[in-house]
């Protein structure tokens, strides 16, 4: 069958491997469509960061692995033991690889297993191919109202679902959004959905701005041009929002979340940081505010936007612009995203499982 294997730094191929078999337990799906993350990216350009050099401590594997992490597909096969499926069943899967047995996982939080993983970055097969194995626990039924390109998208918007769940909303907030790619805009999408009074974009890119604009956002900062803290304060009464939601990962950003966020309230970082910055804790001790950060999603989170996707109070289908082949992944996706992530905010690739 087809994989897009990771090979390390600017080493994607795409090969024939053996299909794996499916044991007890698991079912087998054929990916149907395959968004490219920007995990994905950063593995291309700097990595291996996510992707093993040495065994996994659960997949066992090491690069090159088989990329795709947020897809859906179709049911083919499932294993003995395995009796919540079907064949021919849509499904989305939840990529989080968890032990089972440490305090994370003991306490419902396998989103920040101390030896977790993903599929699809950590070895154990991957979307981006014609056949993938997965545990049984892992899929999620997609509604017959939710096509599957559209299934695709419920990874990243669950990453946005489980940030939102981090702070206290209500339908009342004020929140302000720092970054607007990919998850900066899911937020925005998922805040719509829960009829958040005043969602504020800061985003420096026009054409992510008009997304924003399209995805729900109520007021457009281009923090190159305002004061985002000002205009956050001043759309807010006075006092700021009542989350911030730090998905730009800059020091800039760290910098405007502290100081335009309101006494006693709450800043969720979203980003992945790639060094230490400097930081002053007083923007936050000052006003009692509180930092806190999410990491990837739980089921709850996965269920809670496929039943929102299903009843039409979330409708993400704008978030695609553009479908490749798996052969194009490389120029058509990986690079069109480097280069020209103006015009893009989700690519999915077309695997053929229908």
């Amino acid at each position: 069958m087809r994989a897009a294997r990771y090979f390390g730094k600017e080493d994607i191929r795409v090969e024939d491997v053996d299909e794996e078999k499916c044991g007890e337990g698991q079912v087998r799906v054929a990916p149907s469509y395959v968004g490219i993350c920007g995990t994905d990216l950063h593995e291309y350009l700097g990595g291996p960061t996510f992707a093993p050099i040495t065994p996994h401590p659960l997949t066992h594997d090491t690069i090159p692995i088989t990329l795709g992490h947020e897809f859906s597909g179709i049911i083919t096969e499932v294993g003995k033991g395995a009796t919540a499926f079907s064949v021919g069943q849509h499904v989305v899967i939840q990529p989080t690889l968890a032990c089972g047995t440490c305090y994370a996982c003991k306490n419902d939080i396998e989103n920040v297993c101390y030896t977790g993983g993903f599929i699809g970055l950590s070895g154990g097969g991957g979307g981006l191919s014609d056949s993938v194995v997965v545990p049984e626990g892992s899929v999620l039924r997609l509604p017959e109202n939710i096509p599957l390109d559209i299934g695709a998208l419920v990874e990243p918007l669950s990453v946005a679902w489980h940030a939102i769940s981090a702070a206290p909303h209500t339908e009342d907030a004020t929140v302000l959004v720092l970054g607007g790619g990919p998850i900066g805009l899911a937020i925005v999408q998922c805040l719509r959905a829960l009829k958040t009074k005043t969602i504020i974009m800061s985003e420096v890119s026009k054409s992510r701005q008009q997304f924003a604009r399209e995805f729900g956002a109520h007021h457009i900062v281009d923090p190159k041009t305002s004061d985002a803290v000002a205009i956050s304060k001043e759309l807010s009464g006075g006092d700021g929002p009542d989350i911030v939601f730090d998905c730009a990962g800059v020091p800039a950003s760290l910098t405007t979340a502290c100081q335009a966020v309101r006494a006693k309230g709450t800043v969720v970082n979203v980003a992945i940081w790639e060094k230490a910055i400097p930081f002053q804790p007083n923007m936050l001790v000052f006003k009692e505010a509180m930092y806190t950060a999410v990491l990837g999603y739980r089921r709850k989170d996965f269920q809670a936007v496929i039943d929102h996707i299903a009843d039409g109070s979330l409708r993400p289908e704008k978030m695609i612009t553009s479908k490749i082949q798996l052969e194009n992944l490389v120029e058509g996706g990986i690079k069109a995203l480097i280069n020209d992530k103006e015009s893009h905010v989700k690519i999915l690739v077309e695997m053929g499982g229908k």
